[in-house]
């Protein structure tokens, strides 16, 4: 237990501590910023990055993986504080921790296994594509400086690791904002700071219960937010789970997720935050700054509190420039450039999964409908591709009086077509043997086309024997076939 414990923990105290001071840093003004999107005060989803962070070290499934306030689920927010307030949001946090604790528990996570990888590929270019684009505001109609600082910035973060010596003992992001601070507090130039973005608060978050009636009509008003904001928080923490996975070679307790993110947004909503899920953008930040085990999370969250209460009149003079040249890195690093590569190597339906949705993600600035649409196409891709494994070969016996059909392949609503059209009722024999020994029934679509090449063949005059059914198969022939049905039979034929 012990021993586990300091793997999870206390394995890489000095990277998880530079690497979490990192995050807290790149974590004030997206908070902020998220704030404004979502229409409430600054301090909303500061308090929120903080306490996400916070409890999600200890109560997620991924060590290294940043929770906070994050832009997909401010988006969904902004009608219910216009129309209702802050206090209906904070009700809908805890409506949302609560739903996505249930869906932890019903092990909805497992369902990731059907999200292909090229949808996994689609949903990480799109979120570097959107995180690059996020930082354009601070790149357009600005003076030199800006550009000659973003420049700098990245020249440092690419640069500094290459150094001897002092190269591997700092991470190059927190290089970056320390030494460009240094010279905007130096120079004195005209450029945005933190400060610009919003005014930080000066108090710690204090137990906060949401002042709403307790009633059907308030749950009926938070209901559809909590669920769409479940929905998106745990979609887009999962899929983090899985970058993280891969960027460090390991695995994560997914379902154990979903009750940690459940429980963090709960303690968000009581602690005067709004819900948030896990950060892509943030969490290949800790991972690159050299961040692995919990101790980077709770770092961050911690950091993040002491230095917007405690140390706000510093933090408040760090340069936009050097946030935005962080950024520019996670979204370099975060795209999978190997994609373009394999373009050419793909098959087309693999790449139109992946572009989709990339498309539908950058189009929309909703994870939720790219990843659906992604899922969807792969779906419709895969059905196509089994379906048309299917083949149908005959015979004649007994000097063309019996003719047997052998069916191989699968059978189900997107091969049902194919599979009906492949028998000639037309041809005069007294018997038909359909060998469905290689064969497998997956759905009432197929039973309903065995249905009917049965009561066809019968309305020729002509006998048929089905063999070979397995016995998935014929369980669900039995259940729900009809041509051994007098009656059904009868009218379907015509009453002949």
């Amino acid at each position: 237990m012990y021993e586990k414990m300091k793997l999870s923990w206390f394995s890489n105290l000095k990277g998880d501590t530079l690497a979490g001071i990192v995050v807290a840093l790149a974590l004030i003004p997206e908070a902020i910023a998220f704030s404004i999107i979502a229409g409430v005060d600054p301090k909303v989803g500061l308090y929120a990055s903080f306490s996400m962070a916070v409890i999600i070290a200890f109560a997620g499934g991924r060590p290294g993986m940043i929770s906070a306030a994050t832009g997909a689920m401010a988006l969904l927010m902004v009608t219910l504080v216009k129309e209702h307030g802050l206090e209906y949001l904070l009700a809908a946090t805890l409506l949302t921790g609560v739903l996505q604790i249930v869906a932890g528990y019903l092990k909805l996570a497992d369902l990731m296994r059907f999200v292909s990888r090229s949808v996994v590929t689609g949903f990480v270019n799109a979120l570097a594509i959107l995180i690059f684009m996020a930082q354009l505001p601070e790149l357009t109609g600005v003076t030199w400086h800006v550009y000659a600082m973003t420049l700098a910035g990245l020249a440092i973060i690419y640069g500094f690791p290459y150094l001897p010596v002092v190269g591997k003992s700092l991470p190059s992001p927190l290089v970056c904002i320390l030494v460009l601070t240094a010279v905007y507090l130096l120079t004195g130039m005209e450029i945005r700071t933190v400060g610009d973005m919003g005014e930080l608060p000066d108090s710690l978050p204090v137990f906060l219960w949401p002042e709403v009636p307790l009633n059907l009509e308030t749950l009926m008003i938070i209901l559809p937010y909590s669920v769409m904001l479940a929905v998106v928080g745990l979609l887009e923490s999962m899929m983090t789970a899985t970058i993280v996975d891969d960027l460090t070679d390991t695995q994560s307790d997914k379902n154990r997720e979903c009750k940690g993110q459940g429980l963090a947004n709960m303690g968000t909503g009581l602690l005067g935050g709004m819900a948030g899920c896990a950060m892509i953008g943030q969490s290949v930040i800790n991972i690159k700054s050299g961040g692995r085990t919990r101790f980077s999370t709770l770092v961050a969250g911690v950091a993040l509190l002491l230095m917007v209460v405690f140390l706000s009149d510093w933090v408040s003079q760090i340069p936009m420039a050097a946030l935005v040249a962080v950024m520019i890195m996670v979204s370099i690093g975060t795209f999978s450039w190997e994609s373009i590569r394999d373009l050419k190597k793909h098959p087309m339906s693999t790449n139109v999964v992946m572009l989709a949705t990339v498309a539908v993600t950058v189009g929309t600035h909703n994870l939720a409908i790219g990843v659906f649409v992604g899922v969807l196409l792969a779906a419709m891709n895969f059905a196509n591709k089994v379906g048309n494994i299917l083949y149908i070969g005959s015979d004649e016996t007994d000097e063309g009086s019996t003719r047997v059909y052998t069916v191989v392949g699968q059978v189900f609503f997107a091969s049902s077509e194919r599979f009906g059209n492949a028998f000639d009722f037309k041809e005069t024999v007294e018997k038909v043997t359909i060998d469905l020994s290689r064969a497998h029934f997956w759905d009432i679509t197929a039973v309903q086309a065995l249905d009917r090449i049965v009561i066809k063949f019968r309305r020729e005059g002509t006998e048929v024997e089905l063999i070979g059914l397995n016995e998935a198969s014929a369980t669900i022939v039995d259940r729900y076939a009809v041509h051994d049905d007098p009656e059904v039979v009868e009218k379907l034929m015509g009453g002949h």
